[in-house]
């Protein structure tokens, strides 16, 4: 064999080889990644009882967390908890700080940005007031304070449904959108029906009710877009959850309530 021959043989082998490698890097997706690192990130909101909130051991528990769990372990991977806000959960997931968001309802605006994987929670969006204020529909917002979740489905819904006059009121996390209600900073909030249920339940002083919803929304969990393999893991643990009771389980435990699987359609 010549010099050159031995030369382009080489370029060759070289071409082939970086070819196979890009072909590697292109098939690798976040089920690698997760793989690879051995644990899944997943991103929650750490105030949003029964979804996710901390117990007596300072640990996160809740529906979510079961899920979230469920799926981790299908995965043969830690499961890693991140806490994110209503602001900033998707730019976490597009910039893979997370590899999947639960509690994430579904709307147009977000399809365009991210993935929904299946619904795993009933979830309305209520107002939620004093029984002696008259609030029966949305014309009855106006002049009202409402307090309400910044940058969540919960603003999106208020915001289009609510009259000009509407005094909303945005805070960065549920607990301070619950303060507000219960202090009487605000004379309204905006809530899912679970976080809402518990504020029912524990102000018997402020006599609270739910007015009207404004949306019905299951829960789904969030991903980043093309990652069909990571999105099918998440689906069927989903289904395995449906199939083997465990969900209905986690629901009569965090949510007070059998699951009812009608109400994990959009």
């Amino acid at each position: 064999m010549t010099l050159r021959n031995a030369v382009k043989s080489t370029i060759a082998a070289m071409l082939m080889l970086g070819a196979a490698g890009l072909a590697t890097q292109a098939k690798a997706d976040a089920v690698d990644d997760i793989t690879k690192a051995g644990a899944i990130n997943v991103g929650i909101f750490s105030d949003f009882p029964p979804f996710s909130s901390a117990s007596a051991d300072m640990s996160i528990k809740g529906y979510d967390i079961d899920v979230a769990q469920a799926i981790a372990d299908s995965l043969n991977v830690k499961l890693n908890l991140v806490s994110v806000t209503g602001q900033n959960r998707i730019p976490y997931l597009t910039d893979k700080r997370v590899d999947i968001l639960m509690s994430v309802g579904y709307s147009k605006e977000r399809e365009q940005v991210i993935d929904f994987a299946a619904a795993y929670a009933p979830y309305y969006i209520a107002v939620i007031g004093p029984a002696e204020l008259a609030v029966k529909g949305k014309e009855d917002l106006a002049d009202k304070s409402i307090a309400v979740n910044r940058g969540t489905l919960e603003d999106t819904s208020l915001t289009e449904a609510a009259p000009a006059s509407a005094d909303i009121r945005r805070f960065d996390n549920y607990n301070s959108v619950i303060q507000a209600f219960i202090s009487g900073q605000t004379q309204l909030m905006v809530v899912g029906n679970d976080v809402g249920a518990q504020v029912l339940a524990r102000q018997e002083a402020l006599k609270p009710e739910q007015k009207f919803q404004l949306l019905t929304s299951p829960s789904h969990i969030g991903l980043n877009k093309n990652e069909d393999r990571l999105k099918k893991v998440v689906n069927d643990a989903v289904a395995k959850m449906l199939a083997d009771g465990k969900l209905d389980e986690s629901s009569k435990a965090w949510l007070k309530t059998p699951l009812n699987p009608d109400n994990l359609k959009d």
